[in-house]
Formats: C-alpha cells, sequence, structure tokens
C-alpha cells in the first residue's frame, strides 16, 4: 500500500492516550486528524499545537482516518472501537477490549467482517526484557506456577484516576489482563478454572467496587498462577512488584532495584535484573550451576513502549500482519479477569 502517512483520530487523552498521541506524533508513518477528549485537558510539549474535539463520533465522521487509537475509559472501548471498523478504520484499543466477553468479541468480530486490523494495547509484547523472560520461562518447561502481583500505593491525582477507573473496572480486570496474557504465552494451554477474592478497602469507590483483589487460575496441562492487584492511598509498598514463574526444571523471576516505586508507571513494565535459577544438582546434592543474573540494561521506558506499539500498528497495517492470535489472546485473558471478577462477587470457582 501507499508510504502515505495514515490519518490517525486519538480518542481519550489520559495517561495512555496522551502517550499514544505523542507516538503517532513523533512517526513519520502517522499524521493526527484529530484529538478527541470528553472534558477539557490541556496538551504541553511537542502536542500543544494540536486542537482538541470532544466529540468522537464528530471527529469520526468528519475526518475520516485511516486509524482510530481509543484510549478512553473501558465502557466505551467496545462501541468506539466497532464504529471505527464499520466507518473504514484500522483500530488500536488499550486494555481491557472490552467490560465483557460479548463485547470483545463482537469488536472481533467486527474486524474480521470488515477486513480492518485490531491490536490490543499489551504494552508488555512490545517489551524486550518481557519477553527475554517470557523466552527463559518457556525454555525450562512446564507445568508452571505462577507468582505476579502489580500493587500501587495512590495518592493524589493518581488516586483520583484509579477511582475514575473503578467505576466500571476492577483493578485485578484492568491490570490482570497483561499479566494473565503472559501466563498464557508462557503456558501455552487453555485456563479451565478461576477463582477470585477481592475487599473494598476505601469509602471513595462504590460499594459494588473493590480496590484490592486477586485472582487464581489453573491451566488444561495442570499449571497454575494467582495475581494480586490493588489500588489506593492504603496499599502496602512491600513486595508490590511480584514476578516469579516456577516449573519443575527451575525458576526465573524479575528482581526489582531498591527504592522503586509502586507510583512510578516506568517501573511497571521495567524488569531490572532477570534471576534464571535451575534446579539441577551435582551427586552431592548441590546445585550444579549458580543463579545466572542478567541485567537488562538500556530498557525502554514508558513512552519508547508506547512509540514501540504504535511502530507495530503501522507495521500490522502496511505489512497485512495476521492478527488473528493477537486478538484470540486478547479475548482469553480478558475473559480470565472476568471470570475472576464474577468470582470475587458470587463466592464460587468459575470453570471456563
Amino acid at each position: 500500500m501507499s508510504d502515505k502517512p495514515l490519518r490517525v483520530v486519538v480518542a481519550g487523552l489520559g495517561n495512555m492516550g496522551r502517550s499514544h498521541a505523542l507516538a503517532y506524533h513523533r512517526n513519520p508513518g502517522f499524521q493526527i486528524a484529530a484529538l478527541v477528549n470528553r472534558s477539557p485537558v490541556e496538551l504541553g510539549g511537542e502536542l500543544a499545537g494540536y486542537a482538541i474535539g470532544h466529540s468522537f463520533e464528530e471527529a469520526l465522521a468528519a475526518e475520516k482516518p485511516d486509524v482510530v487509537s481509543v484510549n478512553t475509559y473501558s465502557d466505551s472501548h467496545a462501541g468506539y472501537a466497532v464504529a471505527a471498523m464499520e466507518a473504514g478504520a484500522h483500530v488500536f484499543v488499550e486494555k481491557p477490549l472490552a467490560t465483557t466477553v460479548k463485547d470483545a468479541e463482537r469488536v472481533v468480530a467486527a474486524a474480521k467482517a470488515n477486513g480492518r486490523k485490531l491490536v490490543i494495547g499489551y504494552i508488555l509484547r512490545h517489551h524486550p526484557s518481557w519477553q527475554k523472560l517470557i523466552a527463559e520461562a518457556r525454555a525450562l518447561g512446564g507445568p508452571y506456577v505462577f507468582r505476579m502481583n502489580l500493587n500501587q500505593q495512590s495518592s493524589g491525582p493518581t488516586w483520583n484516576t484509579h477511582r475514575q477507573l473503578m467505576q466500571t473496572t476492577s483493578p485485578i480486570v484492568d491490570c490482570g489482563v497483561h499479566y494473565v496474557d503472559v501466563m498464557c504465552q508462557i503456558a501455552d494451554a487453555k485456563p479451565v478454572e478461576v477463582r477470585g477474592m477481592g475487599l473494598r478497602l476505601s469509602d471513595e469507590i462504590a460499594p459494588d467496587m473493590y480496590n484490592y483483589g486477586h485472582l487464581q487460575v489453573l491451566f488444561e496441562d495442570g499449571s497454575v498462577g494467582w495475581y494480586e492487584a490493588g489500588w489506593g492511598p492504603m496499599i502496602s509498598e512491600t513486595a508490590f512488584f511480584v514476578k516469579d514463574i516456577m516449573s519443575p526444571k527451575g525458576s526465573v523471576s524479575i528482581v526489582m532495584d531498591e527504592g522503586a516505586k509502586s507510583d512510578d508507571i516506568d517501573t511497571h513494565t521495567k524488569t531490572a535484573t532477570i534471576r534464571l535459577h535451575k534446579a539441577a544438582r551435582k551427586p552431592d546434592g548441590s546445585f550444579a550451576e549458580p543463579d545466572e543474573l542478567m541485567r537488562m540494561e538500556g530498557e525502554p521506558g514508558h513512552q519508547e513502549l508506547c512509540e514501540r506499539e504504535q511502530a507495530f500498528v503501522l507495521k500490522a497495517i502496511r505489512e497485512d500482519v495476521d492478527l488473528s492470535r493477537h486478538m484470540e489472546d486478547a479475548v482469553q485473558s480478558l475473559k480470565v479477569c472476568l471470570a475472576a471478577d464474577e468470582s470475587v462477587r458470587t463466592g464460587r470457582a468459575i470453570r471456563l
């Protein structure tokens, strides 16, 4: 297809939306056609010269973009994505893909029916260190034990953002889709049962919402895993970032630098050091080899990861990359996290 820049409408200018807008601005393969946010926002730096509209529908109709980037709150993801694809645009949509499995499947069906590319914002898939972690874990072989969490002690504007997110989505769904996706990539087995528990730790959120959640997932190959997510001013900074994978042959883990803070967005993706431990032993029972510490130097920061993500969007469109598995995986990880949310609310295990 033509090398002419692809015109993009960016909907939603929160933290992720601004980062993606900046990625489009910096990539010569894209041209920003319109920026949209329901409420007034001020953009500084490289984005300062762009006007901001307030109606997604008007921008879609007026601009007829090649690409739509959906970075709004989760409850509008499916509707915006389907409308964009039916209007002829390819779509990038932030995770989670939707707030129900039915809506997620509807978005994927719209991509297939309209011959459009659909890329979901699984930013860890574009991180070289996470790719390394997944490769090392797969090399060990399963079945696996996955131990993962990402808790965030938040206050001020960050807690306000978390409270806004929790109007529609719990932490174990919003963040959990990333890490369940990692589990599924490593195990390469179907999740079969999900259990969840959660607790409302603040009277500043709705009575039917919880800001601490924990899920357990059982896989067809015998692998098991848990994921924990909590948001708010009461959340502990102790062991807030655990990424640990064990198998009969050893383990692979992320070791964070001392002083890392849970409210630092770069902490959410940076790996610092990967520790590889092998269980093989000598005849005397001692370990055959010491743990290997792989220092991840020169890691991309949050903004660079967003730029890599949007470069992948461009590649998928220009080179007609088959995204069937990408879309299938996004629905599957969402299905697990929504089942966990159902388990929290019903008090029973959910068979998939």
